[in-house]
């Protein structure tokens, strides 16, 4: 007797036919476990990449000799640098780096073709933000491979070579600890998995045992019944983030450079866009399973594509574009810009207006779908 032949006789059979008739009539379900990892290959395969290039750089000429705008040359031809703009002070340097519009700063020293014309080494400073460990290495590496082409370039062919010192100095994370720069991004992917997953299922598990209709017939108004599923869950958010804090600032000796009331004030604005979302998943499957699937599916490119794990600005354009959806994007640059860099509103407001919106819109329309379905 055959295998097949066996397994039709069996009890097992047509156990497993009926399994497979009920995942083809799952057509939602059928089509994110076919569709789905297709979908994230293509994604994440152009968007993970470990090497990063192409960082946004300020320039503070101080010489501006022809020697040194040769140098600058020289650091953009590594590739790891991109000039986005020329300062004359370091107040305006220092802005640009607050707001994150630069990673990199580059700061050439007065005396820099004086010094190389004296036989004397020329000095220049490469500032960057050290709460990125793969930024920062980025930056060592693309100063060492100009300062190497630049005692060629600027070499005699008679006298020994001049030496170019570009010193490279992380901010914010001097020792690049790679804790520095996780422990923080965790506080908004655990709040992102937790939220999201748990509204979802919550509110499908009401649907599917009948108590969710139970309470529509009370007196209880239907937005009452919407807030009242939510709400609690705001607290969980912040003493989840609480714990996370303390741990990461006692364990990992994460730093606290900004101020914590900001920080908690406008995580408000991130828990209601996670609930939101989690809201919004919650009207559009019909099981927990599906809950689960697709919360899971909303949860991978806000760990990939954010700046979570890898750098946003080694992805490619259309990738970081992406980015730009995910509410947890910008909880991240509030994040470390308040907890590693001590910056204020100031210059976080763009992605604090960014995340309120995200955060009333994905409420609003969460909240007419789900009134939709309860009708």
């Amino acid at each position: 007797m055959t295998f097949l032949a066996k397994l039709r006789s069996s009890s097992l059979g047509p156990m497993l036919w009926k399994e497979f008739l009920q995942m083809r009539r799952d057509r939602f379900v059928l089509a994110m476990l076919m569709g789905i990892p297709a979908l994230q290959l293509l994604l994440f395969g152009f968007a993970v990449r470990t090497e990063v290039r192409h960082l946004p750089t300020v320039v503070l000429d101080q010489a501006n000799t022809s020697e040194s705008r040769a140098l600058v040359q020289m650091l953009v031809n590594t590739q790891n640098f991109d000039v986005i703009a020329r300062v004359h002070g370091r107040d305006d340097m220092e802005k640009h780096l607050a707001d994150n519009s630069a990673l990199a700063a580059v700061v050439i020293a007065p005396d820099f073709t004086r010094n190389l014309k004296r036989g004397r080494p020329g000095t220049a400073q490469v500032i960057v933000d050290g709460s990125d460990p793969l930024t920062a290495s980025a930056a060592i590496s693309g100063a060492s491979l100009a300062a190497r082409a630049g005692a060629s370039r600027f070499s005699d062919g008679v006298s020994p070579p001049p030496a170019i010192d570009i010193r490279v100095r992380p901010r914010n994370n001097p020792g690049l600890k790679s804790q520095v720069f996780v422990v923080p991004g965790l506080v908004a992917i655990l709040l992102t998995l937790t939220m999201v997953a748990i509204t979802a299922m919550s509110i499908v598990r009401e649907r599917e045992k009948g108590t969710l209709e139970q309470l529509i017939v009370t007196p209880i108004g239907k937005i009452d019944v919407i807030l009242g599923k939510i709400l609690p869950f705001v607290g969980v958010g912040y003493v989840q983030m609480t714990v996370v804090l303390l741990l990461g600032h006692l364990v990992f000796h994460v730093p606290l450079r900004g101020s914590i009331l900001l920080l908690y004030v406008i995580t408000f604005a991130f828990i209601v866009s996670v609930l939101g979302m989690g809201l919004l998943i919650s009207t559009l499957v019909k099981t927990q399973t599906q809950a689960m699937q697709l919360s899971i599916f909303l949860l991978l490119p806000s760990i990939l594509l954010s700046g979570f794990m890898f750098p946003r600005a080694a992805m490619p354009r259309v990738v970081e574009l992406i980015g730009y959806l995910l509410p947890v994007t910008y909880y991240l640059e509030i994040l470390r810009g308040i907890l590693l860099k001590g910056v204020g509103i100031a210059d976080l407001w763009r992605e604090t207006v960014a995340l309120s919106a995200f955060g009333l819109v994905l409420v609003l329309v969460s909240v007419k779908r789900f009134a939709k379905t309860l009708e």
